[in-house]
């Protein structure tokens, strides 16, 4: 028996069950392969954003300070991981005390201490305050330079001492704004500045 013309194109023109099947594997091998590609691509790019935040981690200093035992030094933390190296300390300019360079890692309050009293003169004698200072640092991290500036409180305290005056203890060191120029620190310390 054979096949009429009619029976032979409808036959052409249906897909076979194992036609459907193949194209069936290709459109489901194809979207596998989106899938991982894109699992991939995902994957790598949550890497790149591990190993930038891991970065930043390990490069991430904030230079801190304590006050020494007689109230007059406020020395400044060192880290293994971040060793300190240049450190320049500027005061406001209304103080009239030019910027200070530490060598010792350290900040004095021989530094401003006169400067502060004639500041302060007319006031109460037991006095506390903050000395706004702008103070640019260099830290190392795996032997590369990190240079950071930033405006920091001296917290300070004077005491009547009778005859010789008034004297000037330190109290801590905070941080206050990270940044920061001169002029931010002027304005700062026409604030804070106790009326004297």
């Amino acid at each position: 028996m054979s096949e009429s013309r009619d029976q032979a194109q409808t036959r052409r023109r249906w897909i076979t069950l194992a036609e459907l099947v193949a194209v069936a594997g290709v459109v489901i091998a194809a979207l596998t392969l989106y899938t991982n590609w894109q699992e991939r691509r995902e994957a790598a790019a949550d890497k790149a954003i591990e190993q930038a935040s891991a970065t930043r981690d390990k490069t991430r200093f904030l230079l801190r300070g304590t006050v020494d035992a007689k109230k007059r030094t406020i020395l400044l933390t060192r880290e293994e991981a971040h060793p300190l190296g240049d450190i320049r300390v500027t005061f406001p300019t209304a103080l009239g005390v030019a910027p200070q360079d530490s060598v010792t890692q350290t900040i004095d309050a021989d530094w401003f201490d006169s400067a502060l009293r004639k500041a302060t003169d007319g006031g109460a004698d037991n006095e506390t305050g903050r000395l706004p200072v702008l103070i640019r640092y260099t830290y190392f991290t795996d032997d590369r330079p990190t240079t950071r500036q930033a405006i920091y409180d001296i917290v300070w305290q004077t005491h009547g001492r009778g005859i010789r005056g008034r004297e000037v203890t330190l109290l801590d060191l905070r941080l206050r704004e990270t940044g920061g120029n001169q002029k931010r620190v002027d304005a700062l310390w026409a604030k804070e500045r106790p009326a004297g």
